[in-house]
């Protein structure tokens, strides 16, 4: 089966994720560009270095060029956001990334992007799907296209790295004397950072930046279960911090100096502050509807409105695009910047937490405790069951009126349903994106946001 979920199609590699699927796919772009575009189109290609993802990616481009579609197909596996950025920049009618993104090796995936540079929305996947199968896939050897002109392959990160170097104060950042260990979790987020900084004062050592489309049995997901090595060599080898990227580079998590994992739930604030106060830009804030309570708390003592979405970026690529917000991300850390395009970047977040530490003048550790002081702590968890735990749809759940004793003040349904109290909440939600469902919750106490996590699997389990 075919279809596009929160972010693209993913399905298992050899059972719905094949070559001759991804032709259909390939010729219903084909099909939506000619309906919605006049004269000549073009389409920009990435891949990541999952498995056959570059002969993924070689298919998509010679499908569309057999359509008369000019094709630029990158010269190596690269960060999603390098295609989105390209999409903005030289003004594609779209964009293509062959990515399953962090799920695990067994899937691989296809992202649409928008001549913004953002995720396609339902408006774009729904008129794609309704073309699935009208047409016959053209196709075209990979000599031939080249030699029509019409499929180039060409380096994407050179244009994507040059503008970091004016969207970031790499002066102050050169400053900053730092020995930061990078995991990117064998995914395409490789050294693009060490690149884009040049000489510095900054110490960048990596782990998992190898080519291994199996990830060595580990989701490519920066979540703290999958980081035990980082965290390890962190405690053990004196660095200033972690940094975490997902499999195409377009989410973000960090360690602090102790071991301490920090996940986008703080990472976000924490960004929000230096984009408002530091960079004295304007707008407010996105988070989706499973974002911490602290973010609303951040925006308010900034004088900045917050927003809440639906799970999906797409969602915040169109508040981005109507001037409204200055930050965005999602609990899974994908963060996105006014200025820059209005997508998930993992490295961007990154350099933008090195710019922090430049203005603030203060270690990340420091710097998260005085959040801490002034915002308190939330505790926010997790937890994916297949989906076969479901035996009836999440409508049929039976909510119940206290969590842990508190009385639910709130039901929200506007992405799963979240059951909110005072001062914790619990959520269920389908992923769009893998075979599972998730229950989210947070607390103001670990023990109490295990509990309500505990609460919620057992309520899973007898549906």
């Amino acid at each position: 089966m075919i279809k596009f979920g929160t972010d693209g199609w993913r399905a298992v590699i050899a059972q719905d994720f094949t070559f001759d699927n991804l032709k259909i796919v390939s010729q219903a772009i084909a099909d939506y560009l000619k309906k919605i575009t006049k004269g000549s189109k073009k389409v920009v290609i990435g891949y990541d270095r999952r498995f056959l993802s570059k002969e993924f990616a070689q298919t998509v481009g010679l499908v569309l060029a057999a359509n008369n579609i000019k094709v630029v197909l990158s010269d190596r596996d690269v960060p999603t956001p390098a295609v989105s950025f390209h999409c903005a920049k030289s003004k594609y009618n779209l964009g293509v990334m062959i990515t399953a993104s962090h799920n695990p090796a067994k899937f691989n995936g296809f992202k649409i992007k928008t001549p913004e540079g953002g995720s396609a929305d339902k408006d774009i996947t729904n008129k794609v799907e309704s073309l699935f199968g009208k047409t016959k896939p053209k196709d075209m050897d990979l000599d031939q296209a080249k030699k029509k002109k019409l499929l180039q392959i060409k380096d994407l990160t050179k244009d994507y790295l040059g503008f970091f170097k004016t969207f970031v104060n790499l002066k102050k950042i050169r400053k900053l004397k730092l020995k930061v260990l990078v995991d990117v979790m064998y995914g395409s987020g490789d050294n693009f950072v060490e690149k884009i900084l040049g000489p510095s004062n900054i110490k960048i050592e990596y782990l998992h930046n190898e080519f291994n489309p199996s990830f060595r049995g580990i989701n490519p997901e920066p979540v703290e279960s999958n980081l035990s090595e980082l965290i390890t060599k962190i405690k053990k080898g004196n660095y200033d911090m972690g940094l975490v990227l997902d499999g195409d580079a377009d989410r973000i998590a960090m360690v602090d100096g102790e071991g301490n994992y920090i996940n986008a739930q703080v990472i976000l604030p924490l960004l929000a502050i230096h984009m408002i106060k530091n960079r004295k830009l304007k707008g407010g804030i996105g988070k989706t509807v499973v974002g911490s309570d602290v973010i609303d708390k951040v925006a308010l003592s900034l004088g900045a409105p917050c927003y809440e979405t639906p799970i999906g970026f797409k969602y915040f690529s169109r508040l981005f695009k109507e001037n409204l917000i200055t930050i965005a991300g999602e609990e899974a850390g994908g963060i996105g910047f006014k200025g820059y395009i209005p997508e998930r970047d993992g490295s961007c977040a990154f350099l933008l937490l090195l710019e922090m530490l430049a203005f603030e003048k203060k270690t990340f550790s420091k710097l998260l405790g005085q959040f801490y002081r002034q915002y308190g702590h939330y505790y926010y968890s997790r937890i994916s069951m297949p989906v076969s735990s479901l035996k009836k749809s999440l409508s049929d759940l039976k909510l119940p009126k206290q969590l842990l004793g508190e009385k639910v003040q709130r039901v929200n349904t506007l992405d799963g349903i979240k059951l909110i109290t005072k001062k914790n909440w619990l959520m269920f939600r389908k992923s769009g994106t893998e075979p599972i469902v998730r229950v989210y919750a947070e607390g103001k106490s670990k023990k109490i946001t295990e509990k309500l996590v505990q609460l919620g699997k057992k309520k899973i389990m007898s549906l």
